[in-house]
C-alpha cells in the first residue's frame, strides 16, 4: 500500500467485505463487554470488600476469588476457547459464529475486567470512605453512591484498556467462524497471499483501537475534573 489513495481504493472495493468485517467486530466486543462488565464490575467490588479489613472481611471467600480470577487468568484465550467446548455448547447451543464465541470472550475478560476495577476502588480516598462510615450510612450505600462515583475515572479507564483487549481477543474468533477485521487479516494476509486487504484491515483495526481509547481517555478526564 504505497499511499492513502491506495487505501482509500482497497476500502472502497472492498466495501462489503471490511464492513461486514468491522460489523462482526464491533458486535463480538460491544457483546462481551457489556456481559464481561456486568460480571466483572461486583466482582471487583467484591474483592475490595472480602479483603481484610474490608467492609465484609472475609479471608476465605477473598482467596477463592483472588484464586479462580487468577487460573482464568492464566488461561491464554486461544486455549480458554476450546477448553470449554462442552459448556459452550451447553449453555448457547452452538460453537460456532458470533453466538459461540460470546461465552468465551465474556470469560475471558470479566476477570480482567474485576481486576482493572479492584485497582480503580484502591484509589478512592480512604479518608473519604470512613467519613461516610461514621455517619452510619450503610455499606451497600457507600459502596453505590460513594465508592463507585469517586472511582468512575479508573472505571472508565479500565473498561477501554479492557475493550481493546477484547478486540485483540476478537481476532482469534475467526477460528470458529465467527469473523470479524482479525479474521479478514488472517485469511486474506496469510491464506489467499492479498497482503493489501491484511494491511487494510490491520489499518482499521489501529484506526478503531485510536478511537476507543481517545474517546475512554477524554471521558475519564472529564469526570475527573467533575
Amino acid at each position: 500500500m504505497s499511499s492513502i489513495t491506495d487505501f482509500f481504493g482497497i476500502v472502497a472495493s472492498n466495501g462489503d467485505l471490511l464492513l461486514e468485517g468491522l460489523g462482526q467486530t464491533l458486535a463480538m466486543t460491544g457483546i462481551s463487554l457489556l456481559l464481561a462488565t456486568v460480571v466483572g464490575l461486583p466482582l471487583g467490588t467484591l474483592l475490595i470488600l472480602t479483603r481484610k479489613g474490608g467492609a465484609f472481611d472475609r479471608p476465605t471467600l477473598s482467596l477463592v476469588l483472588n484464586t479462580v480470577i487468577n487460573i482464568i487468568r492464566s488461561i491464554p484465550f486461544i486455549i480458554l476457547l476450546f477448553l470449554i467446548i462442552p459448556i459452550t455448547r451447553f449453555l448457547v447451543g452452538t460453537t460456532i459464529g458470533i453466538q459461540g464465541v460470546i461465552l468465551p470472550l465474556v470469560l475471558y475478560t470479566a476477570p480482567y475486567i474485576a481486576r482493572l476495577m479492584e485497582s480503580a476502588i484502591l484509589e478512592v480516598d480512604k479518608g473519604v470512605l470512613e467519613a461516610y462510615e461514621a455517619m452510619g450510612i450503610p455499606t451497600h450505600k457507600i459502596v453505590c453512591f460513594v465508592l463507585l462515583r469517586e472511582a468512575r475515572s479508573g472505571i472508565i479507564l479500565g473498561l477501554t484498556i479492557a475493550t481493546i483487549g477484547l478486540i485483540g481477543a476478537t481476532a482469534m474468533a475467526g477460528l470458529v467462524g465467527a469473523g470479524g477485521l482479525g479474521d479478514i487479516a488472517y485469511q486474506y494476509g496469510y491464506l489467499r497471499f492479498e497482503p493489501e486487504i491484511m494491511y487494510t484491515s490491520i489499518v482499521l483495526l489501529i484506526i478503531l483501537v485510536q478511537l476507543i481509547q481517545s474517546l475512554g481517555s477524554r471521558m475519564a478526564a472529564k469526570l475527573k475534573k467533575d
